[in-house]
């Protein structure tokens, strides 16, 4: 069994969620999705000019997980606009963590699954290990 994933922290989410070229009728075009940690991982490091690890600490995942992400979403934005494609921003397993305070709906996750329950921290301090609720830990044990 796969080992599950680790939900990525983003701080931000997308103003817009989808952008086509200019001039060119919705009807029959073509589109890529980004997802909104790409998104994210762009901003940290194109937009913000943090390095890897910095980002990595953002969004609590390994730095070569950053590398990882951010090839594919800048592989992402330029096959759109190089062959003047739509991009449409949503998807992905992530969760939004505010800039300030803590995650929006703070509190315990809904849900009777096993795997830890989110305390709001991201970063270095963050355990790494929040899982989606219905993935099981792994072990066989309840991990709560």
């Amino acid at each position: 069994m796969p080992r599950p994933k680790i939900r990525r922290c983003v701080q931000q989410g997308p103003v817009h969620t989808f952008y086509k070229p200019q001039g060119v009728p919705l009807e029959g075009l073509t589109g890529v999705n980004l997802t909104v940690e790409g998104l994210e991982i762009l901003r940290l490091v194109d937009a913000e000019g943090l390095d890897h690890e910095a980002a990595a600490e953002r969004m609590g995942v390994s730095r070569p997980t950053v590398s990882r992400m951010l090839a594919e979403a800048r592989r992402t934005v330029a096959r759109a606009l190089s062959n003047g494609w739509a991009i449409h921003i949503d998807g992905g397993h992530y969760r939004m963590v505010g800039a300030v305070g803590g995650p929006h709906g703070a509190g315990r996750r809904q849900g009777r699954g096993r795997g830890r329950r989110f305390d709001g921290r991201c970063g270095p301090s963050a355990s790494g290990a929040v899982r989606d609720s219905r993935a099981p830990s792994g072990n066989g044990e309840d991990s709560r």
